[in-house]
């Protein structure tokens, strides 16, 4: 819709500076064995020396997050696969396991160079590829749901700046508004959250929706921004089947590329 677009575009490029209006109280830290069970297929993902965002994942040996996570936001340049680490379910120093990155496959129309950060959004998706799956009873992969309406309850697991320890929950923001390329959630996010997985409760069933890709302002609030999946899913897919393992897919950047993302 026009409406999104014009409401977002004029706050997209400093929005990402603001403190989530309202997150102390809205967040729970998944603090203890029990708080984090079912939630142990989400993990943070360290990205050498530049910080983390959060992933999660959707097979055994596949996570999903935000293709921004994927570069350094100071030279524009990827980061190298083998100084990223997915820790899942990651609690206080103890990780249900430790996985390194095989491959990197990014939305196939994902450019971090866009001066259009907003346009970034529908397609700020990355499929990451572990060196070993993980093989435990307890860390489920969750199976994905891709047609959401405007209205439904969602909530966000994340790790994230001054909570990067462990992973906390925001379990009842909305799907404010949304069109054909992005979602407008009330959900607060910070810096680290990049990637982290938004689920809905379909039959009675978790499922992820989507990853949190910005931060922004609508309508006087802070808000959070996603990739609608119900096609780039499929497309982004599709690119993961036909890109060979130890080897990247996105579009290089300049150095003096300008970026402005709610990661890292």
């Amino acid at each position: 819709m026009t409406t999104i677009r014009t409401a977002l575009a004029a706050v997209t490029l400093w929005a990402a500076a603001l403190a989530p209006a309202g997150a102390d109280g809205m967040l729970e830290t998944l603090s203890t064995a029990d708080a984090t069970r079912g939630w142990e297929a989400v993990g943070r993902l360290n990205l050498g020396d530049r910080g983390f965002c959060t992933a999660s994942l959707v097979t055994s040996d596949v996570v999903i997050t935000a293709a921004h996570c994927m570069y350094d936001k100071e030279t524009g340049e990827r980061i190298e696969p083998s100084t990223i680490e997915f820790q899942a379910g990651l609690r206080f120093g103890r990780a249900e396991a430790y996985r390194g990155i095989r491959r990197i496959v990014l939305h196939p129309e994902y450019d971090f160079a866009d001066a259009n950060r907003l346009g970034r959004v529908g397609s700020d998706l990355a499929l990451l590829e572990l060196d070993r799956p993980v093989r435990s009873g307890h860390v489920k992969p969750f199976r994905t749901q891709l047609r959401v309406r405007a209205g439904q309850t969602v909530q966000v697991v994340s790790y994230a700046r001054d909570r990067a320890d462990a992973p906390s929950r925001e379990e009842a923001c909305t799907i404010l508004t949304r069109d054909d390329d992005i979602l407008v959630l009330s959900c607060s996010v910070d810096f680290g959250a990049s990637g982290a997985p938004v689920f809905a409760v379909f039959d009675g069933e978790i499922r992820l929706i989507s990853v949190i890709s910005a931060k922004a302002e609508w309508e006087g609030q802070s808000v959070s921004l996603a990739a609608v999946m119900e096609t780039e899913l499929d497309v982004l897919v599709g690119e993961f089947a036909r890109t060979p393992a130890l080897s990247t897919v996105g579009k290089r950047v300049r150095p003096d590329t300008p970026v402005d993302t709610a990661n890292q």
